[in-house]
């Protein structure tokens, strides 16, 4: 969950060349159905195994919590190693690029909803979480035709954060880890609030950058335009 899809797809039978650059080619090549989107996938499908095993039996019996923990981890883990496997396998598809977002907030959203609907959590912690989440994602396809915003180290920080604070929020801790993972989850909103606006204050900023520079390629294109009829011009009146 840093913002920036990185799940991707497989080569077309050349071998990847480790640590290199994406390229078009890479882009094109790239096949559907390789060890990046599978673990994509594999997330997707954890969502509603996640949610069932949390709610079971009420959704206060440790041992089902225990389990829906162990969901919930197996697909943070996944989300660091699609990612990984991409940048460096230079492996990218239209799918991942879709898919690997939308896993990441369905699971974290899944889990919010549901410890809120069990009222473990408050729920502004989870609307301010989503809205930030939700909001984001918009503001990056408002600003992707002018340039792309690059997921930062406080963006980070917020996506351990968060996984952290819910997945110790899952379990059902008592006493000293109790109150632990209650301040955890205070650094956690803070951190996603803090880097929300941080997002927005990049996207004015890149968007202002892009729109003045498809102004000032317009008015040269319209500057070149004019020098040329006005030679075409003077061509004419000297025949």
């Amino acid at each position: 969950m840093t913002g920036v899809p990185a799940s991707a797809a497989g080569g077309s039978g050349t071998k990847p060349v480790r640590g290199g650059k994406l390229g078009t080619a890479a882009v094109n090549q790239a096949s559907l159905w390789n060890i990046a989107n599978i673990l994509t996938m594999v997330r997707l499908l954890l969502v509603p195994g996640f949610v069932m095993l949390l709610l079971h039996n009420g959704g206060y019996d440790p041992a089902w919590r225990s389990f829906a923990w162990a969901a919930f981890a197996i697909a943070m883990i996944t989300d660091l190693f699609d990612g990984h496997l991409a940048r460096t396998y230079n492996l990218v598809t239209d799918f991942g690029k879709i898919a690997d977002p939308i896993a990441d907030k369905a699971i974290m959203g899944a889990a919010l909803i549901c410890l809120s609907y069990l009222g473990d959590l408050p729920w502004w912690v989870t609307g301010v979480i989503l809205f930030r989440e939700i909001g984001i994602t918009l503001m990056r396809f408002w600003v992707i035709r002018h340039a792309v915003i690059p997921a930062s180290r406080g963006g980070k920080m917020k996506t351990l954060a968060q996984g952290t604070a819910v997945g110790m929020y899952v379990l059902a801790l008592t006493g000293p880890l109790a109150t632990l993972r209650f301040w955890m989850m205070a650094v956690a909103v803070v951190l996603t609030v803090v880097t929300g606006l941080d997002y927005v204050r990049q996207a004015v900023v890149l968007r202002r950058k892009g729109l003045a520079a498809e102004r000032a390629a317009a008015a040269d294109l319209a500057s070149g335009a004019s020098a040329s009829a006005g030679a075409s011009d003077s061509a004419e009146a000297e025949r």
